[in-house]
This record gives structure tokens, C-alpha cells and sequence, in this order.
């Protein structure tokens, strides 16, 4: 197979960024693989000429990863972003600023191997239908039995809070990510999840019932009960009724 993505790699740590080279040259579709150490070498070097993917750091000095991303955004023709991080507290921030993939520290070159196919699945949609697809409904990187597996915001179904982590749960499983339940709960509010419990983030559609029970409200999803503090209950009822009246309204 003959290379033919040019990749920009972004980290501060000589090491790391050796690392990160490494296996991308190694990769046959990387035609082109520049490499910086920072955000301002990142800029410059994007100024000189187009890349189509950077596999970039979170923390780093001066403007970190995630702003670069923002940067980057603003581009007429912005590149896809994957980040390489040894942190796993940014997923929910890097998915809302619609990048591709999600790659731990220490990389590895099968996990960069998926995150190059990603990137190239990415090229194949235009650019004005793939924007609006992520932003409708993005998707976060979870871990199972060793695999990050991509899980869109649609497939969860409620949210519990673990302390400073979070488990979505969805109709065959449960994940844990780490963010907190108030952070989804502000992001998450214009896709219809809503509070109901200090501890659970509900989506709305899929409440089956608000019914009393000897311990105070609960909602019923599926098969599932879930408390309802008595300081949602009164909003959750009207959201509920509005919700309804919009359905007969059709």
C-alpha cells in the first residue's frame, strides 16, 4: 500500500514524540509525517502547508492540546484530530471538539493502526455532513476487555455518577468514564438527558414511567428503577408534560 496521509505529531516529551514517530512512519499509509514540540511549532508548521491528520498531546506547556484543537477547528479545511494522552480525564472534552480518536500513553502500534483508519473513514464523508454527525451525536472512547470502543452519545440510556468517575449505561452494558455527573449533565441537557437524582443523568425519551413508591418518586427505563429526589421531582414532571403535549401535538 503506498502512503498517502500527510500527519502532523504534537508532544513536548522528546521521548514521547520519538515514540509517536516512530510507529506513524511505520505505518505504510503515513506518506508524510512532520513532527513538533509544541503548539507554536504546530502552527507553523500547518502555516507552511496542509496536513490531514494531528495526532496530538493534551497537556502540554503554553497553549495545550485542547486549545490548539479549538484552533484547529477554525481552519477553512481543519485536519482530523486524534489525541495521544496518558490522562483519561479528557475524552468528554476532546469527543465535544469532534476528534476522531482517543489514544493512551504508552501507544501502541495497533492502536495507532486503528487510529489512521479512523481518520481515513473520516476523509471519506464531505466535510459539510461529517461535522453536523459528530456534534449531533459524538462519541466517547471507553475501554472494554482491553479494546477502546467508540459509544455514541444515543446508545446511553442513564448515567450514574461513581465519584470523581461516571458509568453510562446502555442496553448491553455499562462504562466507566472519567468526568463528572455535573459536567455531562451541562453538556448533555440539549440531547435530552436530565437530572433526577444528585447521583443519576437520565434520558428524557426514555422514561417509561414517574410512579410513587414507598421511598419517594422513581422513573422507570426498561426494567430498571431509578431514584427521584424530591428536588427534581416537581421539574421532571412538567418535562415530562411538555414532552407529551409536543408528541400529540404531531
Amino acid at each position: 500500500m503506498i502512503g498517502f496521509l500527510r500527519v502532523l505529531a504534537v508532544d513536548d516529551e522528546p521521548p514521547a514524540l520519538d515514540e509517536l514517530a516512530y510507529h506513524l512512519r511505520a505505518d505504510p499509509r503515513v506518506a508524510r509525517l512532520h513532527t513538533a514540540g509544541d503548539a507554536t511549532e504546530a502552527l507553523r508548521v500547518l502555516r507552511d502547508g496542509d496536513v490531514d491528520a494531528v495526532f496530538l498531546d493534551i497537556r502540554m506547556p503554553g497553549l495545550d492540546g485542547m486549545e490548539l484543537a479549538r484552533v484547529l477547528r477554525r481552519f477553512a479545511r481543519p485536519p482530523a484530530i486524534v489525541f495521544v494522552t496518558a490522562y483519561d480525564d479528557g475524552a468528554v472534552d476532546a469527543f465535544d471538539l469532534g476528534a476522531i480518536d482517543y489514544v493512551r500513553k504508552p501507544v501502541r502500534a495497533e492502536r495507532l493502526a486503528e487510529s489512521l483508519r479512523r481518520v481515513i473513514g473520516s476523509r471519506r464523508v464531505p466535510t459539510q455532513l461529517a461535522t453536523p454527525t459528530r456534534e449531533e451525536d459524538p462519541a466517547i472512547p471507553v475501554e472494554l476487555a482491553g479494546t477502546t470502543r467508540m459509544l455514541p452519545r444515543s446508545a446511553v440510556r442513564w448515567v450514574e455518577a461513581q465519584g470523581d468517575y461516571v458509568r453510562l449505561h446502555t442496553t448491553d452494558g455499562s462504562h466507566l468514564v472519567r468526568v463528572s455527573l455535573a459536567t455531562l449533565a451541562e453538556r448533555w441537557a440539549d440531547a435530552g438527558f436530565v437530572r433526577i437524582h444528585r447521583s443519576y443523568l437520565v434520558q428524557l425519551r426514555l422514561i417509561a414511567e414517574l410512579r410513587l413508591a414507598h421511598s419517594g418518586y422513581v422513573v422507570v427505563v426498561g426494567s430498571t428503577e431509578l431514584p427521584v429526589s424530591r428536588r427534581h421531582t416537581r421539574e421532571l414532571k412538567e418535562k415530562l408534560i411538555r414532552t407529551a403535549k409536543q408528541g400529540w401535538a404531531r
